[in-house]
């Protein structure tokens, strides 16, 4: 009011008031003068007032009974003009609230008269309202007066005045009630209000209400009266009153001030005594609308409900139960019931619908429906009138569909025109409206046939109603279809937001306020403790109540929401409405869920699960649920059960997807709708935000989920998330692109519903797991027998969760692994498959999780975490088993350094891969185990180096892989390496276990048990290698057995030393000899089959391609190894006790392998004899000799050339002996053995020998084609061994054992080659070389006899074995030995690819020998046993063999080489033999050399034809080099040899100067064929022999000079006969043999002549001259002879005769002579 109350305002009213009444006395001025005067008076009053007065305003009110005057006595003119005038100049008084209670009075009354006059009425009630509503001077009567002049008013005729009346009636009424609140607002302060508290309901008396209340109170109960068509009691003057106007202002009272009816009691009193009597009596249609006047519209017929009213009516109840129903409880229970009943089918559509309307009010209220919930359905017997009002609607819905609507044929026609939406109601069944066209589809329910058009009529949460609203209609409005449907439908949804959110606020804060008070407790005590213990039990009984009151709000209304929202959901059209509606249900189903009510929770996830599925679809669990839920609650509205009304099967939704159901039998195919994707989204929001209160249902939500993810053909992917995917069988999905963008967020609400599960508490999450594993169990049944696609989502969903609970994966792994090793044994090969893919990936992320604490410091985890990968072992599948490899080779990459205590699991879990599991699994398995031993050794327990070992072993006897087996033997190699450079870390660490199991045994008393037992752990774990390679080195497959031999000896070689002394013996007896007795009797009983070839298309080598040939290439590897381990070992072994009787043992392994039927074993077993025999006994260092013995044998150079297979393997790290002994020395000093055991040692290996050479060499009886004949590179070592054999033994070596040599050799050197060998061993025939064998036999001879040689006096005796031996030897020359029966060819006639034996060229061997012959013989000539062995004769017995063969011998080499050695031994043994004349021990040699000679120079053999001329004379060379011999080491010394001898060569002499013509000759060269050098020294051998003045007996003399006479004699015949023929013959030539004849004739007459000048005269008899001079006529007489050869020979023979030719002596000296 400020603003009227500043000084200019009041200048300005001073102004305005003077300036009004001027006006008015100049337009009274004539017609009415009073007024006039009356006015100008009123100037004056004015002026005195505002001059007089400070507080002008104050003055002017108490003055204004006065000041009004003039204005009143202006409207008492009833003159328009003036009227209006003053009517304005009193409202600005009454603005400027300067009107005292008096002046009120009169205007009020002076307005009456104008009223009743019908004057200037808008501006009297414009003046009324601002008299009231300015200020409160207006009281009672006045009051009064002004309302019944405003209702008058409201009566006219005129339709403005009518309205403005209206309006300002209503303005009044408010007004009224206004300054009574104002009222108790100013009153409120001074008293607190008593008159509640001493109140009388039942009183009646207004006496002590206030001024302003005591107004309000009589208006608000004449306005009953009215309304009750009764007369009122204050408001004097009413002449008519409408019913309908009566309750709008009854309504707009109760609704705008209801704290005035609820504070005061007496207002209270008039609700129950008045207002609700009223309502309940006009509710009834039969009352007649009667008004007082006739202007007031018909009353409908009495039967009929009228609108206006009833809708008035409706608006009131909507108000008193709002407002009031704390006051009215009993009536509010018969309004709420009238409600339910006006949605009776049979009411009017209007009456429903603004039924409808006053429900939806109720239900945006749930404070409210709470209250009606306590106050009606939790009293016994009351009604329940909250259920009733759930199910009405529900039934109101439900009529909807089933029953059309119907109303009179006026309104159905009008229905298109009087909408505004314009909706046209569709034909019945046409669910698409949008078919042609273009048209949008409108949203609907529809349902059976009967389409409902959804309206948008409200803002949800607020009841905005229409009809109440039609204040203005009289006649029932036409309701739009679908209008009613849209509110019933809003009504559901509002009640159920308001209830679920009210009570779970309410459930919110008692949460709270449960922690603070349990905080509280916990916390240290208080004081104030008790009072708060206090409070907290208030709390639970208050929670109690709450509790009770929520689950009974529940109760009353789920089964009528159910029902109503599956029935709209499976009407809907809309994709907004089917969302409200599913919120609807999921808020439900969420707050059930939190409260507990398992029943109802379950029947609304039901319901979702049903939408989200295709209709009639056949999900067993969902059924059976629903029926029990459903059977015991159905429930009736209108006498129709109302069950879960089914999907109706037309369907009017797109189809989204067509896929398959799941299900055992294939069924064709099932149409997702978008509806149905719609509802899954909201199953899957309802899980992820509400899974806590889910418990069992997830079961069901489960299993839907499970369908829909099947049949959208979602598949599992890494991590159990699901992708799009499809299998291939049967017809495959189709999803729509609207789907297909759906799906990725499917799949990840999917997953994050999981991820989600890590918030739930531990018994929800054991709900969640067992859902899964009883689906997951389904599934697996649904996939027995039969190898469809399997529903994998359960198993995928398990490993989510898994995933997402690792931090407290305790307490959910063992059923979940459990679960899921069972899948693994699924027979269905996709369904095991993602069991094992989830079991390994929960395994490996709950390995890599990053536990608290640590899995380190957590063991137990850790073994529980690794436990489910052995398990896995127990099952067959390979696949499954692929999936555990892979598993442990990703924790081997990634967590291998930290498993400690799970290293046996992890190792069991390779180990446990059995050899028929295919080799893919093995492979893995292997890989694993190789990143183990390359990686993990050293970071495992020692004590499962034992483990790694086995199963390493088991590897290698897979037979599945060869590489693998191999490789893992490799690995074993690499382990030893391992043990060998951390041995004394591992050894302390296993002494360490060893000790601790050892107490624990004790204190069981039970014995420690493990192999090996008595050797120290650590060599436990080495012989366990050994042991385990041992088994690999017999094998099936040669490969394997190869590399394991290789392996194990060198392991044993290069680590041996580690071992403790004692465990050798162990290594020796159990591992070498028990794996050599495996190999030889596997070796023994091979097959001798022919494996055609390897696997794959490996082609075998011929010397591989039988199980006999590869197995004894193990046999060789295997005692190789022994031996070598022997030789490098001996220091160890000896001193072990039992080592003589090992060495037998390996002596005899030896011997069998050599005696073995198999080139290559028996080849090997030599060389491995060689190798023990190098053996360097160990001596002390003060009697080491400068070389030891062993070192001077010549090593063969062949050894290299033939070593065996598969020793070319580099053997790693063998340490001098000096390391060895040093390394010992710390703890015992090096045994050294006697000498004699020694010995023993080494005769043992004697006998071995002798027993191999004897056994190899014999003959066998008879011969066909599998006779083994052992082969040359055998018995060449064998030959080779004895050198080195023989330094150990030759102080006893003795003539027994010379023999036994003898034979052996002799045998060796006979046996014949293969053709097949021959190239490889024989030279070409032509080169004259010895094989290395006959190399090795001579060898061996020469080391006997250079020791022999400096041995001691009694081996000399030895000396003629040897000769007789290499003698028999150089025989081979010209006989080659016979081996047994068997047929040898000679090597030139050979095939090389039959089976043939060849025959040795023997010739170089048997010249060799004889050097060998000679050079002994040169050296030991004078030996007493030589000389009286008859060495010389039996060397000359030999020679006298290829001497007379001559030509004939084998090779032409031989006799020369012959004949050249008799001359070398002739030269030293003929002195020795003529110094032993006297003993007489040379007296059979003599006639043996006579006879060489004889047989040598007069051969029988012929020379062959290509014999050239040099040849020939080099022949004749040699000769007479004989002949040399003879004349100068011979003939000189005729006297000490016997005379028959000296006989034999003077006949043989002779024959040679005239005998050796040969008749073979071609005339060209007959001239050089003769012997002429021969006979020439033959004549003067025998002239010088003849004429030697040395003869000793007249007899010798008489041979040569008849020898020499005989010769001349034949000479001279020839000639004559020669001359006589030539002169017969005439120009024919003479035959061939008369002219060669003569000329030798003619040559030897030349050569006699020159050896008769060459000798002493005196030795030359003169008869013989005169025989030579004698033939000089005869030679003469030659020369007319034609051929040229005997002319040049004539003319050679005739000059010699030049030295006759000299003057003849005197007679005298003739004479004498």
């Amino acid at each position: 009011m400020s603003g009227t109350n500043s000084p200019e305002a009041v200048k300005k009213l001073l102004e305005n008031m003077q300036s009004d009444l001027r006006a008015l006395s100049l337009e009274c001025k004539k017609k009415f003068p009073p007024v006039k005067e009356a006015a100008e008076s009123g100037i004056i009053k004015v002026k005195t007032i505002a001059a007089r007065n400070t507080e002008i305003l104050a003055a002017l009110k108490e003055n204004s009974s006065e000041v009004v005057q003039p204005f009143l006595m202006g409207c008492g003119t009833k003159e328009p003009k003036i009227t209006q005038l003053c009517l304005a100049a009193i409202q600005r008084l009454m603005s400027h609230e300067v009107v005292s209670e008096t002046a009120a009075g009169n205007i009020i009354n002076m307005l009456w008269q104008l009223m009743e006059n019908s004057l200037e009425e808008l501006k009297l009630l414009q003046t009324v309202l601002v008299l009231l509503t300015t200020n409160t001077v207006v009281h009672d009567e006045a009051l009064s007066k002004a309302i019944v002049l405003c209702f008058r008013l409201h009566f006219t005729k005129d339709n403005i005045t009518n309205n403005t009346a209206a309006a300002t009636v209503r303005q009044v009424v408010t007004v009224v009630f206004e300054r009574m609140v104002a009222e108790d607002e100013r009153h409120r302060d001074i008293i607190e209000q008593p008159v509640l508290v001493q109140a009388n309901s039942n009183r009646r008396s207004v006496s002590t209400l206030k001024p302003c209340a005591k107004d309000a109170y009589m208006l608000f109960q004449d306005l009953c009266q009215l309304v009750n068509a009764d007369a009122p009691y204050w408001l004097v003057g009413m002449t008519e009153m409408t019913r309908t106007f009566g309750l709008e202002l009854l309504e707009s009272v109760l609704n705008d001030f209801p704290q005035v009816f609820l504070q005061h009691q007496e207002f209270s009193f008039l609700l129950k005594e008045r207002v609700c009597p009223l309502v309940i009596k006009l509710f009834s249609p039969n009352i007649k609308f009667r008004q007082g006047s006739s202007s007031s519209s018909s009353p409908a017929p009495v039967e009929k409900p009228y609108f206006p009213i009833c809708m008035r009516l409706l608006r009131v109840v909507s108000v008193l139960i709002k407002q009031f129903y704390s006051l009215l409880v009993t009536e509010c229970e018969i309004f709420l019931s009238l409600l339910v009943k006006f949605l009776d089918a049979d009411k009017p559509q209007w009456l429903r619908a603004v039924a409808v309307e006053s429900i939806h009010r109720l239900c945006v209220q749930p404070q409210l429906l709470r209250s009606f919930c306590q106050s009606y359905d939790m009293k016994q017997h009351s009604t329940k009138v909250f259920r009733d009002i759930v199910n009405a609607l529900g039934s109101f819905i439900q009529s909807l569909f089933l029953v059309p609507p119907t109303g009179n044929p006026a309104t159905t026609n009008q229905a298109g025109n009087n909408n505004s939406g314009g909706t046209v109601s569709a034909p019945a069944n046409s669910g698409m409206l949008g078919i042609g066209g273009g048209v949008t589809l409108l949203p609907a329910f529809e349902y059976r046939g009967t389409w409902i058009p959804i309206l948008t009529i409200t803002v949800q949460g607020s009841a905005k109603a229409t009809y109440l609203e039609m204040l203005d209609k009289v006649e029932p409005p036409t309701i739009p279809e679908g209008y009613a449907m849209s509110v019933a439908f809003h009504c559901l949804l509002d009640l159920v937001r308001g209830i679920t959110s009210m009570i779970e606020g309410e459930l919110g804060e008692v949460e709270i306020e449960c922690q603070t008070t349990t905080e509280a407790a916990t916390s240290p005590k208080q004081p104030s403790e008790e009072q708060e213990l206090q409070s907290a039990s208030d709390q639970m009984d208050k929670e109690i109540v709450n509790r009770a009151v929520w689950e009974e709000m529940v109760n009353a209304c789920w089964c009528g929401l159910l029902a109503a929202l599956s029935l709209l959901l499976d009407a809907s059209t809309d994709e907004a409405a089917t969302e409200n509606i599913l919120k609807a249900e999921l808020t439900m189903a969420a707050l059930c869920g939190r409260l507990g009510l398992v029943t109802s929770r379950d029947a609304f996830i039901t319901a979702i699960c049903k939408g989200s599925l295709p209709p009639h679809y056949a999900l067993t669990i969902l059924n059976t649920t629903t029926a029990a839920t459903l059977s015991n609650k159905s429930y009736s509205i209108q006498g129709q059960s109302v069950m879960m009304i089914s999907p109706s099967s037309e369907s009017h939704q797109q189809v989204v997807a067509v896929g398959q159901p799941l299900a055992v039998q294939p069924q064709g195919t099932v149409m997702l709708t978008s509806k149905n994707i719609q509802c899954m989204r909201t199953l899957l929001n309802l899980a992820h935000c509400h899974g806590a209160v889910l418990g069992t249902s997830w079961q069901l939500v489960l299993a839907t989920l499970q369908h829909l993810v099947w049949i959208l053909g979602l598949k599992p992917s890494s991590g159990g998330a699901l992708k799009p995917g499809r299998a291939v069988e049967g017809p495959s999905t189709v999803l729509t692109t609207a789907v297909m963008t759906d799906l990725p967020v499917i799949s990840n609400i999917l997953s994050r519903l999981f991820e989600s599960s890590q918030y739930l508490d531990d018994v929800s999450l054991h709900h969640l797991i067992n859902a899964l594993c009883s689906l997951s169990l389904e599934a697996m049944d649904m996939a027995y027998g039969n190898n469809k696609e399997p529903s994998l989502f359960a198993v995928a969903k398990l490993l989510e969760t898994g995933l997402v609970n690792m931090h407290r994966i305790e307490i959910l792994w063992r059923p979940l692994t459990g679960h899921l090793l069972e899948v693994c044994q699924h027979p269905n090969s996709r369904m095991r498959e993602w069991g094992a893919e989830a079991l390994t990936s929960l395994i490996k992320a709950g390995l890599t999780f990053n536990h608290d604490p640590p899995l380190s410091q957590n063991q137990r985890l850790q073994l529980l975490l690794l436990n489910p990968l052995k398990e896995m072992s127990s099952i067959n599948h390979p696949d499954i088993r692929l999936k555990q490899l892979e598993c442990v080779l990703q924790i081997l990459q990634s967590q291998g350094d930290s498993l400690g205590p799970g290293w046996p699991l992890v190792l069991g879990v390779m180990g446990a891969i059995r050899n028929d599991q295919g080799e893919s699994l093995i492979r893995t398995a292997f890989q694993c185990l190789q990143l183990v031993v390359t990686d993990f050794l050293p970071t495992m327990p020692c004590t499962c180096l034992q483990i790694v070992v086995d199963v390493a072993g088991s590897f290698g006897l897979h037979n599945q892989e060869l590489n693998i087996s191999l490789t893992s033997i490799g690995l074993l190699w690499n382990i030893s390496d391992y043990f060998f450079q951390r041995g004394e870390t591992i050894e302390k660490e296993l002494n360490k276990e060893e000790a601790a199991q050892q107490k624990q045994a004790e204190e069981k008393g039970v014995i420690l048990h493990r192999p090996f037992h008595p050797a120290p752990p650590f060599d436990c774990l080495w012989l366990c290698l050994y042991a385990k390679l041992g088994e690999l080195c017999v094998d099936p497959r040669p490969a394997v057995r190869k590399s394991a031999g290789q392996t194990l000896f060198s392991t044993i070689g290069a680590h041996g030393t580690l071992l403790q002394h004692s465990t050798w013996h162990t290594v020796i007896w159990k591992v070498l000899f028990h794996l050599l007795d495996r190999v030889r009797q596997s070796s023994t009983t091979a097959d001798k089959e022919k494996i055609e070839s390897g696997g794959g298309n490996i082609l075998i080598h011929h010397s591989r391609d039988t199980a006999e040939k590869q197995w004894a290439e193990t046999w060789v590897l295997t005692l190789a190894g022994v031996a070598r381990i022997f030789n490098t070992r001996r220091y160890l072994l000896q001193p072990l006790g039992d080592f003589s009787r090992a060495w037998d043992v390996l002596l005899d392994h030896i011997q069998s392998a050599a005696l073995s039927k198999n080139n290559e074993v028996s080849l090997a077993a030599l060389k491995s004899f060689q190798e023990i025999l190098q053996i360097v006994s160990p001596v002390r260092d003060s009697d080491k000799p400068e070389t030891p013995p062993a070192v001077n044998v010549p090593v063969p150079v062949l050894l290299g050339s033939i070593s065996g297979p598969g020793l070319s393997r580099p053997f790693v790290r063998t340490d001098s002996i000096g390391e060895r002994l040093g390394r010992y020395s710390s703890c015992e000093p090096p045994i050294v053995t006697d000498e004699l055991e020694d010995l023993n040692l080494w005769w043992a290996a004697w006998n071995t020998w002798y027993r191999i050479g004897s056994e190899s060499t014999k003959p066998p009886i008879t011969f066909d084609k599998l006779t083994f004949i052992p082969s040359q590179p055998f018995l060449t070592a064998l030959i080779q061994i004895f050198p080195a054999l023989y330094q150990h033994i030759k102080t006893g070596f003795n003539m027994d054992d010379l023999e036994k040599l003898g034979v052996i050799l002799h045998s060796a050197v006979s046996v014949p080659i293969s053709s097949d060998a021959s190239p490889f061993i024989l030279p070409s025939y032509t080169e004259a070389v010895l094989t290395s064998l006959q190399e090795a036999v001579l060898t061996a001879l020469d080391v006997l006899q250079k020791a022999i040689c400096v041995g001691p006096e009694n081996m000399q005796i030895m000396y003629p074995a040897i000769f007789d031996q290499l003698l028999a030897f150089v025989e081979f020359s010209c006989k080659p030995p016979q081996y047994g029966q068997l047929e040898t060819k000679h090597i030139a006639n050979a095939k090389y690819n039959q089976a043939e034996w060849v025959a040795l060229n023997y010739v170089p061997f048997a010249e060799r020998s004889l050097e060998v012959v000679v050079d002994l013989y040169q050296k030991t000539a004078c030996h007493k046993a030589v000389v009286n062995e008859k060495v010389l004769q039996n060397i000359i017995k030999t020679l006298r063999v290829p001497l007379s063969l001559k030509y004939s011998c084998p090779s032409e080499s031989t006799w020369k080489l012959a004949v050249s050695s008799l001359l070398k031994v002739l030269s030293i043994g003929l002195p020795v033999a003529r110094q032993h004349a006297s003993s007489g021990k040379f007296d059979s040699m003599w006639p043996e050399l006579a006879n060489t000679f004889e047989d040598f120079l007069f051969t029988k053999s012929v020379p062959p034809d290509n014999l050239s001329i040099q040849e020939f004379q080099r022949n004749e060379s040699i000769d007479v080099e004989v002949v040399q011999l003879i004349s100068t080491e011979i003939l000189p010394y005729a006297n000490f040899i016997p005379k028959e001898f000296v006989g034999q060569i003077m006949t043989m002499l002779n024959k040679g100067s005239i005998h050796s013509q040969s008749s073979s000759f071609t005339e060209a060269e007959i001239d050089i064929r003769l012997r002429e050098e021969f006979s020439k020294m033959c004549f003067e051998t025998l002239l010088q022999f003849s004429f030697s003045n040395k003869v000793t007996t007249p007899q010798e003399g008489y041979i040569s000079r008849m020898a020499l006479s005989v010769l001349l004699k034949r000479s001279q015949d020839v000639l004559h006969r020669y001359i006589e023929d030539e002169r017969l013959s005439g120009k024919c030539p003479l035959p061939r043999q008369q002219v060669t004849e003569i000329i030798f004739v003619l040559k030897a007459v030349s050569t006699l002549i020159d050896s008769l000048k060459k000798t002493q005269p005196e030795n030359v008899d003169g008869n013989t001259w005169a025989q030579v001079i004698a033939l000089y006529p005869t030679l003469v007489e030659c020369i007319t002879c034609s051929s040229s050869e005997v002319c040049s020979a004539l003319k050679e023979a005739l000059v010699p005769f030049k030295d006759f030719m000299q003057p003849p002596a005197s007679k005298v000296q003739n004479g004498e002579s």
